[in-house]
């Protein structure tokens, strides 16, 4: 076999995975790791809390790839050919044991990313990937059939292929070295951010979490479900997370001013709700309703809730009224909250945009605008909710473009 050298640009998991797919596939090959910082695997480090949410646990390839807003259905070709289950076991043939929690979220059992960081240094030393930091490349030029890498400290080298997985970025900018090759970028905005709430009353009840709501965007289409924790600017949580993956864009247009809808005991059933409090109004009449949770909510909420539909402490059940009871209901499921702004959720940065994926053979995540070069990760214009689906997209198609198909 012809030995080759192959350039990963971009030290995090889809750049990692890039360079073992490489020597797997190709052992012969020389491949060198550029990260431009002195850090490598920071994501990794920072996911799930510093736990590492490393994939998701999924029933087969079409729920996973409806876990993207961007890019579900060219991802079913790279999850083929490396799914979230070949992720578990990669990880746990090499000394790294996963655990799945019931949202199915997969950790490692260490419950800390290290194992995960040290697990994928290790393997680039026992293949032999070069490790280059503080290395960062400012542009690429075609010579031939081959690239010529230019460095930031004034260094050229010439390669075979080049993947690039240099992740998203927050600024259409970033994006622009890329551009001079020919690919069309789809501009970057947000996703994965929490709802600031300046104006609301609920910010008092920061810290209360309430296990599963549904919430829906006013004016969108955009309705989710999952749990949902109040925080002191706003409303945080899988739930809002979620919503703010699904509607990266939209809510972007509306410069992140906008009105959600929450369903706190995630019921549409109102004809149902009105018979079940009203039978049980008419069985607890002398009960006072600040103290009958019958929902099981968190307690401050209860509270809250009552204020907001103007039922006192003192009132009783057999002084509510079938009006007001309508109105309590109209609360429980149809709260309404004004959105001004969003907090980026902690540091876990996600971008909806990138390289535009009509220009990438996702077969092989080969450009089909540039021989020789290859794309994974968040640089493309591909992003999931959150759960873990990120990095399996990053170990997905950093493996697939290892091949060098």
């Amino acid at each position: 076999m012809i030995s080759k050298q192959i350039a990963i640009i971009g030290g995090g998991a889809a750049g990692f995975f890039s360079a073992l797919s490489v020597k797997e596939h190709h052992p012969d090959h020389k491949v060198y790791l550029f990260e431009k910082t002195s850090k490598l695997l920071s994501k990794v480090k920072i996911s799930g809390g510093g736990r590492c949410n490393i994939t998701h646990i999924s029933d087969d390839i079409n729920s996973l790839c409806d876990a993207y807003p961007r890019g579900s259905k060219k991802l079913k070709s790279i999850f083929y050919q490396f799914s979230n289950i070949d992720t578990q076991n990669w990880f746990e043939s090499r000394g790294v044991p996963l655990k799945t929690e019931n949202d199915g979220r997969m950790f490692p059992v260490s419950d800390q990313s290290e194992s995960v960081i040290k697990c994928l240094i290790s393997e680039c030393e026992r293949l032999g990937v070069e490790i280059k930091l503080n290395q960062g490349v400012n542009s690429i030029e075609n010579l031939s059939d081959k690239w010529e890498l230019h460095f930031s400290n004034t260094k050229r080298i010439i390669f075979d292929s080049v993947i690039i997985t240099t992740g998203g970025s927050p600024k259409s900018k970033g994006f622009d070295w890329i551009s001079k090759l020919g690919h069309n970028i789809i501009s970057p905005v947000p996703s994965l951010f929490t709802f600031n709430m300046p104006n609301e009353l609920i910010t008092k009840l920061m810290g209360v979490t309430v296990e599963n709501v549904s919430i829906k965007i006013r004016d969108s289409k955009i309705k989710t479900t999952g749990p949902l924790l109040i925080t002191h600017w706003g409303m945080s949580g899988p739930a809002i997370l979620k919503a703010s993956s699904i509607g990266a864009r939209f809510l972007s247009e509306k410069n992140y001013q906008f009105e959600i809808l929450v369903n706190w005991i995630d019921e549409t059933n109102t004809e149902l709700l009105f018979q079940n409090l009203n039978d049980f109004a008419h069985l607890n009449p002398s009960k006072l309703i600040c103290r009958n949770n019958i929902f099981s909510l968190p307690n401050r909420l209860w509270s809250f809730l009552l204020d907001k539909a103007e039922i006192t402490n003192d009132q009783k059940w057999n002084e509510i009224g079938k009006k007001n009871i309508r109105k309590f209901i109209e609360t429980l499921t149809q709260d309404n909250y004004n959105v001004s702004g969003k907090t980026t959720f902690k540091e876990e940065f996600v971008t909806c945009g990138g390289i535009d994926l009509e220009e990438i053979d996702m077969q092989n995540m080969k450009s089909k605008i540039s021989s020789n070069i290859y794309f994974a990760g968040e640089i493309l214009n591909i992003d999931g909710i959150t759960g873990g689906y990120n990095f399996q997209a990053a170990w997905s198609g950093g493996y697939v473009a290892g091949k060098l198909g």
